[in-house]
């Protein structure tokens, strides 16, 4: 059947146009004005883009003109801006290497001037060298083009170089090629890390002095010794007893009564500070308030150079109630209590700041390599030492726990250990580091260290490439679809084994995810590294990615069915299936439809239209249709304890794995949501909480679903979930829920996060 191309709507784009140029308004700081500069002139270019057609968003190639395999800069939602991620200026190295260059090198740019001598004898020699001795990043999958050439030629495949040489050379006047040459080489091991040393260094220096804290410490050490000096010179002039407050009332003596007779050159030095100052630190609103003591006495001080004779009753009345003022809060000048008061204040902002720590901390690190990680978290958990004492910070001060934390996103370590020290927070976190064990598995077919490397740092920067938004079934671009990946094929061993690695890998991942996040759905990128893995592992393991509501197209390939077949066998006769009514068995043949060049399963579909009440269109209509098919596929979860055989260690922690999501499900919906998307978004989450507790908890004894049932019900008694703790009891006593999802006694209902009235489960909008 013929079937209509959809693309995206530019009407989000628009919006997020329009809420980046508000922030570049209102940003504060400079370097969150840069910051919101640069996301501005993204969505300029996608709206820009789609508007001009030289960008078609929702397609895999969304760049007119530009093969799929060219790393694209791509804002938030998947959308492309149009640019090459590897279209980077010369750096200080190249320009020297370009400027040294033999006239007769031909090339419209620089850059392609530097690409073609690359591919010479001298540039060949230069690339294998560094490819050998490890001094080199690839920090865009480009940068490995150029290497790949030279490591061709060099074991003797000159036609899978020339053809690779080929496919770029149309993009070598504008892409970077090459890697990143450095004299440290890139260790390659077990462990992990989420983020680099250099990156770790670079967020440590921009820490910043809060601005209140900073206008506190201007308050604390240059205005408030200033306003002292303005105290006591209008004390000077109080005849008799300093004024004071009683009850409300201003008693003792009256200022403008005597005038010393250096009064007028102190005056004169108190306002040209005053003067001073305002120039090197910005006067808060204790200074410009004209209510404020400050003001009134500048103002005062300003009026009378010589005496009181411009000042009018009713001003000396102001100059003696601030006078009275400020001595019943803080005591007379040169007073113990003014005194004790002042150095209560100093102590105060003695302490080291943040940004002055985060400073010799980020100096620690530059002692690694910057592409490296921290071997030990002890770097970051050391006082300050000596040789880090300065005069704003003592030996011996601790280094705060939140930059310790900062830090250890840099440490390398295996992955549950990351996870059990809080570096590893999500499956979207998870997701960053395991490229790096795969990686590693990957490049294991390959015998040649030299190119294994190059490998597995080509396929660690394939996978920080953000994902496009696409449309009619379209895939991502995968990482044997780069030209210089594919090239790389005669270099690996015909029949690698490395599957039992592979499979351990796999195991280890799932079980992590599972037990640290068993709150959350395994999120898409974590979904394809898991996928690399059961390949590598020689399984077939039909997992499924989340598609969001706004893109969906109305149907599902085939890997959804069989997810579905594996459920409902894995989970026959459990709570989970009793729950959610899956289909106790499917029909061997199946019911496929050929759509946009995919087999898609039409039985599939069918069912979870009959069983949403909808066919789709709108975005909740599409998101009850896609509810379902997380229902009936677990969203992976029966895919993965079946196909790594993971039900007996699954049984073993499943009930504290179910009473943890239970008391996030609580802590979740008694949040109060800033707005009604956040209310929807809030419950939608909630709803696949609950349902992979309920999978978590048809792995425990009937005994402990009970138990941990019962529990909750007492726990919700009279808020929100109350009526679907009640159907969770209601299933557990062998009821079911009728097609609307209610308990048929009506004392429960069915958890769903997605419908198209009013969800009575809505988490309160403040």
């Amino acid at each position: 059947m013929s079937e209509q191309f959809r693309t995206a709507s530019p009407g989000y784009a628009t919006g997020q146009l329009a809420r980046a140029l508000a922030a570049a308004v209102s940003a504060g700081t400079e370097a969150d004005r840069e910051r919101a500069r640069r996301k501005l002139r993204r969505w300029e270019d996608v709206v820009g883009g789609m508007a001009d057609g030289s960008l078609t968003v929702g397609s895999r190639t969304p760049v007119a003109d530009t093969p799929a395999w060219v790393t694209l800069e791509v804002a938030h939602g998947g959308f492309a801006t149009g640019r090459y991620l590897a279209e980077v200026a010369l750096s200080e190295d190249e320009t020297a290497r370009v400027t040294s260059l033999p006239e007769d090198v031909p090339g419209r740019t620089e850059r392609e001037r530097l690409n073609l001598w690359y591919l010479g004898d001298a540039g060949q020699a230069e690339l294998l060298d560094a490819l050998r001795r490890g001094h080199y990043r690839v920090e865009v999958p480009e940068d490995a083009a150029l290497p790949v050439v030279a490591v061709l030629l060099d074991l003797g495949f000159a036609e899978q170089a020339l053809d690779l040489v080929a496919e770029l050379r149309p993009l070598m006047h504008r892409l970077r090629l090459t890697p990143r040459f450095d004299p440290v080489t890139r260790p390659s091991d077990s462990a992990v890390r989420v983020t680099s040393v250099k990156d770790v260094a670079a967020a440590l220096r921009a820490v910043r002095v809060p601005a209140q804290i900073a206008t506190m410490r201007d308050t604390l050490t240059v205005w408030d010794p200033l306003y002292d000096r303005l105290v006591a010179l209008w004390c000077r002039t109080v005849d008799g007893e300093l004024p004071y407050l009683e009850n409300g009332t201003v008693r003792g003596g009256w200022p403008c009564r005597t005038w010393p007779a250096d009064w007028p050159k102190a005056r004169a030095e108190w306002l040209a500070d005053f003067t001073g100052t305002c120039r090197t630190h910005t006067p808060s609103g204790r200074q410009t308030n004209p209510k404020n003591n400050f003001a009134i006495l500048r103002r005062a001080l300003e009026s009378c150079p010589e005496g009181s004779a411009t000042l009018t009753g009713r001003e000396v009345g102001w100059i003696r109630r601030a006078l009275a003022s400020t001595v019943a809060r803080r005591g007379a000048p040169d007073t113990e209590q003014r005194e004790a008061w002042r150095t209560a204040q100093a102590a105060a902002v003695a302490a080291p700041t943040n940004a002055a720590l985060a400073g010799v901390l980020a100096r620690r690190l530059d002692r690694y390599p910057a592409d490296g990680g921290l071997p030990s978290l002890e770097v970051a958990t050391a006082a300050v030492s000596d040789t880090e004492t300065t005069a704003g910070i003592p030996g011996g001060t601790p280094m705060p726990d939140h930059l310790v934390r900062k830090a250890a996103r840099s440490l390398e370590a295996p992955a549950d250990e990351l996870v059990g020290l809080g570096v590893i927070t999500s499956g979207e976190t998870l997701a960053v580091v395991l490229p790096q064990v795969t990686s590693r598995l990957l490049s294991a077919a390959i015998e040649d260290p030299v190119v294994a490397r190059l490998h597995e740092q080509t396929y660690t920067a394939f996978r920080r490439r953000r994902g496009l938004l696409l449309l009619n079934l379209e895939h991502q671009v995968r990482f044997t679809e780069l030209p210089w990946v594919d090239a790389l094929a005669p270099c690996r061993s015909p029949e690698p084994d490395h599957a039992a690695a592979a499979y351990r890998a796999l195991r280890q991942t799932t079980m992590l995810a599972f037990t640290a996040f068993p709150h959350a759905l395994l999120p898409n990128p974590l979904v394809s590294e898991l996928r690399t893995l059961a390949k590598q592992a020689k399984l077939e393991l039909p997992l499924v990615e989340e598609v969001a509501a706004d893109i969906f197209m109305g149907t599902f390939t085939t890997k959804w069915r069989d997810a579905g077949v594996v459920a409902s066998r894995l989970l026959a006769g459990a709570l989970y299936a009793r729950y959610y009514d899956l289909p106790a068995d499917w029909p061997d043949t199946r019911k496929t439809i050929l759509r946009w060049g995919k087999r898609t399963a039409a039985d599939f579909t069918a069912l979870c239209r009959e069983r949403a009440g909808t066919s789709g269109g709108s975005v909740a209509a599409n998101g009850m249709l896609l509810e379902q098919s997380q229902i009936l596929t677990t969203h992976n979860l029966a895919v993965l304890v079946d196909g790594l055989d993971l039900a007996e260690e699954l049984r073993e922690r499943a009930p504290r794995l179910a009473e943890q999501t239970f008391g996030w499900i609580q802590r979740r919906l008694a949040q109060r949501a800033s707005h009604r998307h956040a209310a929807l978004i809030q419950l939608k989450n909630a709803a696949y909480a609950w349902r992979q507790a309920v999978f978590l908890l048809s792995f425990c004894e009937p005994a402990v679903q009970f138990a941990h049932a019962e529990k909750l019900t007492e726990q919700v008694r009279g808020t929100v979930l109350e009526p679907v703790a009640d159907g969770l009891l209601h299933v557990l006593q062998g009821g079911r829920f009728t097609t609307t999802g209610t308990a048929r006694d009506g004392a429960g209902v069915r958890f769903l996060g997605w419908t198209e009235g009013t969800n009575p489960l809505l988490p309160r909008v403040e």
